[in-house]
């Protein structure tokens, strides 16, 4: 049996990785992801793998991008300017179904800010950062012992649905210490890449360079032989599917918490690490005879809408306390539509929302 340990976020994040089969990283050093490619740099070679640090983002993103083509499960970890250098060629890695890990430890901006100072700014960026329409999947850890099995998770579905997936976490999560005790080795599941005869419909079979195959990969808009096309049918039909594939399974991506949520009155939403302070705020209101619940989301994209659809019908008001200014709470806004009222709680200054502060916002004092 595994030992109890004391770790570090980041630390977690690779110890997650190699279990999942890492193969490949490229990167380049940035507050506060900085421990991930250190650790891998010495771990990852170990296990046979490739570590490569590039010359700046851009580069990494591709590097990873071509190891993930010729059949390597591929990874880089960024923050802050480096996560907005990656987009476009996160966009090129959805539009072309190459499963990768991406790595945003988040931290306040714009520009270069305050570099290990923790912030929540990147939700609505890991969705839409890139242009255009595609798909994405973005996890958000609150613990150390979460970003571990959210590592593994985020290669598991990237190679699942071949889509590139974002572990969003945070300054916070990614420095702090807990005690934890990792499953043996083997135990979590490692699923393969859709092969050929075995693909769901909406998922092409993934033919790796070298494996004896032509192997065609475009940015452009391509046909259902992968051929670049011009035919608006075909470009309509290729964006739908690539949506299509992963909004048809947010049943399946759907990962949430659940406390106190069968009489609440006042829901929190949370997640990352502001989700600590909520769950203490929860407990201190409940505590003194409030009816608080708390739903925390673990999976930020796609949006768990339906979740928040039924808490609406029964709650007089939702909380969203975010470390911005607001990117979550306009989602659950959406999802609610006016049912019940929703309020945000936002700060900016570059510390931990927390629980004494939102408590008197979840009383309605």
């Amino acid at each position: 049996m595994s030992q109890p340990r004391l770790m570090q976020g980041n630390e977690a994040c690779v110890e997650g990785a190699l279990e999942a089969g890492l193969q490949f990283f490229a990167g380049y050093p940035i507050t506060p992801s900085t421990e991930i490619a250190e650790m891998l740099a010495e771990r990852l070679p170990r296990a046979g793998g490739v570590f490569i640090q590039m010359e700046d983002e851009i580069a990494s993103m591709a590097a990873v991008i071509g190891a993930s083509l010729a059949g390597m499960r591929a990874m880089t970890a960024t923050s802050g300017p480096g996560f907005s250098l990656k987009q476009e060629n996160l966009g090129y890695a959805a539009l072309t179904e190459t499963p990768c890990v991406v790595v945003n430890v988040q931290r306040v901006g714009p520009s270069t800010g305050m570099p290990t100072s923790p912030a929540q700014g990147d939700v609505m960026q890991s969705r839409w950062g890139t242009h255009g329409d595609h798909p994405v999947v973005v996890l958000s850890p609150s613990s150390v012992m979460e970003t571990y099995v959210l590592t593994a998770k985020a290669f598991a579905v990237a190679d699942e649905l071949r889509v590139p997936v974002i572990l969003l976490t945070d300054e916070i999560t990614g420095h702090m210490r807990e005690r934890v005790v990792l499953p043996d080795p083997g135990t979590l599941p490692r699923p393969h890449r859709p092969l050929e005869g075995a693909a769901p419909p909406d998922i092409p079979p993934m033919v790796h360079f070298g494996e004896g195959r032509r192997v065609l990969v475009t940015g452009l808009y391509r046909d259902s032989t992968g051929f670049w096309s011009e035919s608006p049918e075909e470009a309509d039909r290729l964006v739908r599917r690539l949506a299509g594939k992963v909004e048809s399974r947010q049943e399946q991506l759907t990962m949430v918490d659940r406390w106190h949520l069968d009489d609440a009155q006042v829901v929190v939403v949370a997640y990352g690490c502001v989700a600590r302070s909520a769950q203490r705020a929860m407990r201190l209101a409940r505590e003194r005879g409030h009816r608080v619940g708390m739903l925390r989301l673990a999976c930020l994209w796609p949006f768990p809408g339906h979740e928040i659809e039924a808490l609406a019908e029964r709650a007089d008001r939702i909380v969203v306390p975010e470390m911005n200014l607001g990117q979550m709470v306009g989602e659950v806004e959406r999802a609610v539509r006016g049912r019940c009222k929703v309020i945000g709680y936002s700060r900016v200054d570059t510390e931990l929302i927390r629980p004494e502060e939102l408590l008197p916002v979840l009383e309605g004092v």
